[in-house]
């Protein structure tokens, strides 16, 4: 099956452009005649070259599943949840999932293996939890659960862009105002003193020699941090040893890698109580659940508490035995599993760290505003005293 670029009519007459896969012309039409659409024109494309602008937004994601297990609570056949769902979804390539959804069904495959067929949108622990809940018969549970973390995890990526906000203006800000101080100002200053005959005080040569290295090779300042850029985001997704030891040297951070451990472990914990909760087996739990920590080291580490709990040792003792949680954390966990509630255990542990993230990226917040202030501050000071204390200097003594 192909991917093909379209423009189709819609019932208003107007015209929509789009993407959708089909295996043939007559296939295309087709399926845009399912979506209440006529093909004026299809072209095939390349498959992996238009799933970027295809791209569907997490918040459109998540009402889709808000929508989906309101419907399926209701009672609501599937295929009419999905038919409902596709006429009224906004989002062109989402629609289009949907529909293919409607086909894959209706040729007797199941919501979560149609689903499986999507892998880039539903990934494999939100499929192992969609068959969790065929299979139980709590696929509405399992859908509201689905949703809860989604909009939890958008809260905390939006938490972390506030943060990072601030930080970023600030060095936009400062990064132009050092270029056009090393670009326009201190040239003009030079060529000021020695215009008048004054001796260039020692500070500004200094900051002029940088200026002057700065035009002169420009290009390179500019290309090098883009080149090195590049260069590292291409090692760390082809070379497994190179993004493991940079995704260890992340969790090593003084402060940074303390808090992005506990995120890690609060979304994992979340996953894993959420699938141990649907019926799914732990080590299956875990080994769904390994890709959702986003980080290779802590991956590592999970997969060996697996390999542990295989071996036959208990949750608790395996996430002891590979440093995973704190001392706390394990006995809430060994006090979970002695009680039979794993789920309700791993998802206090969740709570607990998705409050110290909180509180965290808060405390964060509070702190880096005033430190940057400052740091931005002692910086243009001294380029200030470099710059224009010179200029003081001089006037002091053409008073004298």
């Amino acid at each position: 099956m192909g991917l093909f670029s379209y423009r189709a009519m819609d019932a208003d007459g107007r015209i929509v452009h789009g993407q959708i896969e089909a295996l043939n012309p007559v296939d295309l039409e087709l399926r845009l005649r399912r979506l209440r659409l006529d093909l004026v024109h299809g072209t095939p494309r390349s498959t992996g070259s238009n799933w970027a602008s295809g791209r569907i937004p997490q918040r459109d994601l998540i009402q889709f599943f808000f929508h989906l297990e309101q419907l399926v609570r209701a009672g609501i056949p599937i295929l009419e949840v999905l038919a409902d769902l596709r006429d009224s979804i906004d989002q062109p390539r989402l629609r289009e999932i949907v529909a293919t959804l409607i086909e894959s069904i209706e040729g007797g495959r199941t919501l979560s293996q149609a689903m499986a067929e999507h892998p880039r949108l539903f990934d494999r622990v939100l499929v192992s939890l969609v068959r969790a809940g065929e299979t139980s018969g709590n696929l509405p549970e399992v859908l509201a659960d689905i949703t809860e973390t989604m909009k939890w995890e958008d809260e905390l990526r939006a938490q972390t862009r506030r943060l990072m906000i601030y930080p970023a203006i600030i060095s936009v800000v400062l990064v132009v105002v050092i270029a056009v101080l090393m670009i326009v100002v201190v040239p003009d200053l030079t060529r000021f003193f020695q215009g008048i005959g004054q001796p260039i005080p020692l500070g500004l040569q200094l900051v002029a020699g940088l200026s002057a290295v700065l035009r002169a090779h420009w290009p390179l300042f500019v290309a090098v941090p883009i080149a090195l850029l590049i260069g590292t985001r291409f090692a760390l997704r082809h070379h497994p040893g190179m993004r493991l030891r940079a995704d260890a040297g992340k969790l090593a951070l003084p402060i940074a890698g303390e808090v992005l451990r506990k995120l890690m472990l609060s979304r994992f914990a979340r996953v894993f109580a959420m699938m141990y909760g649907s019926g799914i087996p732990v080590i299956d739990c875990i080994r769904a659940s390994e890709g959702v920590v986003g980080n290779e080291a802590m991956r590592a580490s999970l997969a060996r508490a697996g390999n542990l709990i295989a071996e036959g040792q208990n949750v608790a003792a395996a996430f002891q035995s590979a440093g995973l949680f704190p001392p706390l954390v394990i006995r809430m966990l060994r006090v979970g599993e002695g009680t039979g509630a794993l789920d309700t255990a791993l998802a206090s542990v969740s709570y607990f760290y998705h409050r110290d993230v909180r509180d965290a990226i808060a405390r964060a917040q509070a702190m880096i505003e005033p430190a940057l202030t400052l740091v931005m501050g002692g910086i243009m000071l001294a380029i200030a005293l470099s710059v224009i204390g010179p200029v003081y200097d001089m006037l002091g003594r053409l008073k004298l």
